[in-house]
């Protein structure tokens, strides 16, 4: 995910501005999913072509800000937790796997207590 260096330039970052107190996991986790729904206001009343178009003109720099900003809460709120993202991701996927066999889900989307 995230990589170290560019994880402590963003812990420098708010040390340097005394935003900790600000950022208390609950409050993170608030602005974690403020920066999610401004994520979804890019792609809101757009189809596919439109949304392919514009990730060829300058509008593409506004998706790239709102999925940083969703990352940067999200890596302040692992930080602070003490979680490691990438193995809390790859726990997940174990799990999902146990819940969706190929076998069962192969092209398929049903939740895993529907098949």
């Amino acid at each position: 995910m995230i990589k170290p260096d560019v994880l402590q330039r963003l812990i420098d970052f708010r040390k340097e501005r005394d935003w900790e107190q600000f950022h208390t996991p609950k409050d993170l986790a608030i602005s974690l999913s403020i920066e999610a729904a401004e994520l979804l206001e890019w792609f809101q009343w757009r189809t596919n072509d439109e949304i392919n178009a514009q990730l060829q003109t300058d509008k593409r720099i506004a998706l790239e800000d709102e999925l940083a900003d969703v990352a940067v809460y999200l890596s302040y709120l692992c930080h602070d937790l003490g979680i490691d993202l990438n193995q809390a991701i790859a726990n997940k996927v174990a799990k999902n796997a146990q819940k969706y066999p190929v076998e069962k889900v192969k092209g398929r989307a049903d939740k895993y207590n529907e098949y």
